[in-house]
C-alpha cells in the first residue's frame, strides 16, 4: 500500500518477473485474465487468503463483494473498480466497473412479495445464467440470458428446454419477447426440478394434476379450520393492569413487531375459537418474551400451559427465564425433562392434575403427562423439531387448545397471503433497539485469526463459542487452543454428556465462570447469552446455511458489535464443500443481505407448513405458481361453501 498505485503500474513488468521466481512474491500478488481456468469459490479463497475484505458494497481498496457469478474488487494497486464475471469453471470477462452507489439502479437486493412481479426492464438482472425459471404455459426451464441485439432494447429473453433423444446437444430454446415478461417468473423447489420438451403435454398435464391436488388440500384446509371453529371455549379476559406490569418488567423496549404480533394473539385468545397460530421471527427477535406474555394471560384466566423445547438445554434456560419473571406474580412453574428424578416426575404429574402447577416447560417428555385440570395454551418452540403426530395428540385429548408455535424459519409472504385467514400466522420483522449487525468472516483456518479473535472478546470481558462439527474433534480442539496461550477458561459442550453435566456445564457459562465453550452444533436452539459475542467454527465446509443462520443467532444479543468467524481449511478442499462454502459466502450477511439467505429459508419454512404430500405438489410447479393456484383454490372453495 505504501508504494502507492503508480507504482505498481511502472513495474508490473517486474512484478510477474518476482512471481515467476520468487516465493514471497507468489503468496502476496495474485493475476487473474480473461479465459483463466478458475472456481468461483477459488477466486473468493485466493482474495480472502491475500487481505481482501469481503463487503457488501465495493468501494474501497482491498475491499470485494460479488453479486451471483460476478465479483466487484478495487484491488490495492488500482485507481479503479473491477468486475469479474464468471462462466462456469472459467474467469469470462473482466471491466472496469463504478463504485456500488453510483451504478445505476443499484440498491439492497429485494425479495419480491405477493403479488408483485418484475418489470420487463428488470427481467434480466432479476434471473442469472443457468437459474431454473418457470414459464406459465411451457412450464420450468433453465434461463440463458437475452438474445444479443444492437441496443439490447428490444432483445429476447431465452430458456433452454430438454433436448431430443437423438440430438443430445442440441436443447428446446423458447425465445420470449421482453413485454411478455409477466409470463416468467423464478422457481422456487425443493430439490432439482425436472426439465421437459417443449411442444410435449407433459406441463399441461402436471398443471392439472397440481391443481387438483391444491383444491383438495384447500378443502381439506377449510373443513380443519371449521372443526376448529366448531370447537370453542371460554374467552380469555384481559388482565391489563398485571399484564402492562409485565411487560414493564421487560428489561427491553416491545419493538413494533413484538407488539403487532402479540395484539393478533391477544384478539385470538379474547375469541371463543381457540387459536392456531404461527409465530415467525429471525433469531434473537423476542418470540420467547411474546409467548412468556400470551401464558401469563393463560393463567391469570385459570388456565394451565404446556411449553415443549427440541433440547434439554432451551427447556432449562426457559424455565429459569419463566420463573424468574413469573413467580413474584404467585405463577408456579416446572420443568419436565429427563433430569428429574422419577419422584420428581410423579410431584410435577400431581400437581398437573390438582392444577397447582400453571406452567409446565419441558422436551417432549410433556406428552407422557396425562390428567391436566385445566390445560389451556400449549405452546411449541421449533415446530420442525417434533412430529406432526405430537402435536395433533395434543389437538385430539383437547380440541378447543389454543396452540402458539414459535419458530425461526421465515414463511413466504405468498404463502402467508395464500393462508390467510385459513392459518394464523404472526411475524416479527423488527430488530430489537441498538441490535448490530453481527460482523461475520468467512476466512481459512489460521491460528494468528484464532488467537486475535479470542484475545480480542477476553480484553473486553465478554466470552466466546468456539464450534466442532465433530465430538471426536474436539480433544485435538481442545490442545489447539491451548497452544495459542490466551489464558482463557475453557469447557466443552456435546450430547453424549450426561444431561446433568450438559446443564450445569450452560449455567456455569451462563453465570461468566467459563471463557470459552467448545461445542457441537448443540448450541445452535434458541440459546440467550448477552455476553457472549464471538463465535469460531472450525470448519464451516460441513455446515447448511439454515444451521450457520440459526448458528450466528446465537451472538450479538447484548449491546457490543458481535463477530462470527467461520473458519475453513484451505488445502485438499473437496469440490462438494467448496460449493457449500460458496453458498455460505454468498449469504453470509445480516440486514439487506439476509434477504438472499431468507429464499433458502423461506423454502424450508413453506415446507414446515405444507407438509411432506403438498411439498411434492409444489416441487413439481414451483413454489411461486403454487402460492398463486394456492390461493384461486382456496377463493373458489370458500365461494362454494358460501353458495352452498
Amino acid at each position: 500500500m505504501e508504494k502507492g498505485v503508480g507504482w505498481f503500474s511502472e513495474n508490473f513488468s517486474k512484478i510477474e518477473k518476482f512471481r515467476r521466481e520468487n516465493p514471497f512474491w507468489r503468496r502476496n500478488v495474485l493475476i487473474f485474465e480473461t479465459g483463466q481456468n478458475i472456481k468461483l469459490s477459488e477466486f473468493l479463497r485466493s482474495v480472502a487468503e491475500l487481505g481482501y475484505t469481503k463487503v457488501w458494497e465495493t468501494e474501497r481498496r482491498g475491499e470485494f463483494s460479488q453479486r451471483g457469478g460476478v465479483v466487484h474488487i478495487f484491488p490495492i494497486n488500482s485507481e479503479n473498480i473491477f468486475a469479474v464475471e464468471f462462466g462456469g469453471n472459467f474467469l469470462a470477462e473482466i471491466w472496469q466497473s463504478e463504485p456500488f452507489s453510483e451504478r445505476e439502479g443499484v440498491g439492497a437486493p429485494r425479495v419480491r412479495e405477493g403479488g408483485l412481479r418484475p418489470s420487463e426492464t428488470e427481467m434480466a438482472s432479476l434471473f442469472h445464467q443457468g437459474d431454473y425459471i418457470v414459464h406459465i404455459d411451457h412450464g420450468i426451464g433453465v434461463y440463458r440470458g437475452l438474445t444479443q441485439t444492437t441496443t439490447q432494447n428490444d432483445a429476447d429473453i431465452v430458456i433452454e428446454y430438454a433436448p431430443p433423444r437423438d440430438r443430445p446437444n442440441s436443447p428446446d430454446l423458447l425465445f420470449v419477447p421482453k413485454k411478455e415478461a409477466k409470463r416468467i417468473q423464478p422457481y422456487l423447489g425443493f430439490k432439482k426440478p425436472e426439465i421437459h420438451r417443449l411442444g410435449t403435454p407433459l406441463w399441461a398435464l402436471t398443471k392439472k394434476k397440481a391443481k387438483e391436488d391444491i383444491i383438495a388440500y384447500a378443502k381439506e384446509l377449510l373443513k380443519i379450520f371449521a372443526e376448529r371453529k366448531m370447537a370453542a371455549r371460554k374467552p380469555y379476559e384481559a388482565n391489563k393492569e398485571l399484564e402492562d406490569e409485565l411487560i414493564a418488567d421487560f428489561p427491553y423496549e416491545h419493538t413494533s413487531g413484538q407488539k403487532g404480533a402479540l395484539e393478533e394473539i391477544f384478539s385470538n385468545m379474547t375469541h371463543q375459537g381457540p387459536m392456531d397460530r404461527v409465530l415467525t421471527g429471525d433469531v434473537g427477535f423476542g418470540k420467547t418474551e411474546i409467548a412468556l406474555t400470551a401464558a401469563f394471560r393463560a393463567v391469570l384466566n385459570g388456565r394451565q400451559v404446556a411449553i415443549m423445547a427440541p433440547t434439554t438445554i432451551l427447556a432449562d434456560q426457559h424455565s429459569e427465564v419463566f420463573k424468574k419473571r413469573l413467580e413474584k406474580y404467585g405463577v408456579e412453574t416446572a420443568r419436565l425433562t429427563r433430569l428429574e428424578s422419577p419422584a420428581e416426575i410423579r410431584k410435577i404429574l400431581e400437581g398437573i392434575k390438582s392444577g397447582r402447577i400453571d406452567i409446565v416447560i419441558g422436551t417432549h417428555k410433556i406428552l407422557s403427562a396425562s390428567g391436566w385440570k385445566n390445560l389451556g395454551l400449549l405452546v411449541i418452540d421449533e415446530e420442525q423439531k417434533f412430529g406432526v403426530a405430537q402435536k395433533e395428540k395434543f389437538k385430539k385429548q383437547n380440541p378447543a387448545l389454543d396452540i402458539l408455535t414459535l419458530s425461526a424459519t421465515p414463511i413466504p409472504r405468498t404463502l402467508h397471503i395464500a393462508l390467510s385467514g385459513i392459518k394464523q400466522i404472526s411475524s416479527i420483522e423488527t430488530p430489537p433497539e441498538g441490535r448490530m449487525e453481527i460482523k461475520t468472516y468467512v476466512l481459512p483456518k489460521n491460528k494468528k485469526i484464532m488467537k486475535e479473535a479470542i484475545n480480542f472478546e477476553l480484553a473486553r470481558g465478554g466470552q466466546i463459542y468456539f464450534l466442532a462439527n465433530r465430538i471426536h474433534k474436539i480433544p485435538a480442539l481442545l490442545e489447539e487452543i491451548k497452544y495459542l496461550k490466551t489464558s482463557a477458561k475453557i469447557s466443552v459442550l456435546h450430547g453424549r454428556m450426561p444431561e446433568a453435566r450438559i446443564i450445569k456445564t450452560m449455567r456455569d457459562f451462563r453465570a461468566g465462570k467459563i471463557d470459552i465453550l467448545v461445542s457441537t452444533t448443540i448450541i445452535e436452539n434458541g440459546l440467550d447469552l448477552s455476553n457472549v459475542n464471538t463465535l469460531i467454527v472450525e470448519d464451516s465446509t460441513k455446515l447448511g446455511l439454515s444451521q450457520a443462520h440459526q448458528l450466528r443467532g446465537r451472538i450479538g444479543r447484548g449491546e457490543k458489535e458481535a463477530f462470527a468467524y467461520f473458519l475453513f481449511t484451505a488445502q485438499k478442499l473437496k469440490e462438494k464443500a467448496a460449493e457449500r462454502l460458496e453458498a455460505l459466502e454468498r449469504y453470509s450477511w445480516l440486514g439487506a443481505g439476509l434477504e438472499i439467505a431468507k429464499r433458502d429459508l423461506e423454502i424450508r419454512g413453506a415446507g414446515n407448513i405444507l407438509g411432506r404430500a403438498q411439498s411434492g405438489v409444489a416441487f413439481r410447479v414451483g413454489l411461486n405458481l403454487y402460492f398463486e393456484l394456492l390461493e384461486e383454490a382456496i377463493s373458489e372453495a370458500r365461494g362454494f361453501d358460501k353458495k352452498t
